[in-house]
């Protein structure tokens, strides 16, 4: 099972709204199940050999646009966090100015948390996402005027 394959019946279950998704491929199992609370989903895999289901058709996607120096990315997938902690101001916001290295936002990936920091000095011109929305590696995050 690939991590691509597991991203994808991620992204699947995400845009759907079922509650709990079971795939066996190659001896590996995952399970997925959505949560009602700040978890949005969890993730087990058991190395138990199981019957092998046929594998869904997955989406052919869309390759992310190349950087531009205006663009700050995501460098993974995961839930981004525009503030500190819910309730406290956001870490920037548009017309702000910024130095290399200055935190813009936060990505969650499985309880981990990775700030994304300003690769250049300049001023924000736009937040293109929102707080606690789920982001693709390569999304952009914000641009720079």
């Amino acid at each position: 099972m690939t991590p691509e394959t597991i991203k994808s019946l991620i992204d699947a279950m995400a845009a759907s709204d079922l509650a709990e998704m079971e795939f066996s491929e190659d001896g590996w199992s995952l399970r997925l199940v959505r949560h009602k609370g700040p978890e949005a989903a969890a993730a087990t895999m058991q190395a138990a050999p199981r019957p092998r289901a046929p594998a869904p058709a997955a989406a052919p996607r869309q390759k992310a646009a190349p950087p531009t120096a205006n663009d700050l990315r995501s460098p993974m997938f995961g839930v981004v966090y525009l503030a500190p902690s819910p309730g406290a101001a956001p870490f920037v916001t548009p017309g702000q100015a910024v130095t290399a290295g200055t935190t813009v936002c936060m990505v969650e990936a499985m309880k981990v948390f990775q700030e994304i920091k300003a690769g250049r000095d300049g001023v924000i011109e736009a937040v293109a996402v929102t707080s606690g929305e789920e982001v693709e590696a390569g999304q952009v995050l914000a641009r720079f005027a």
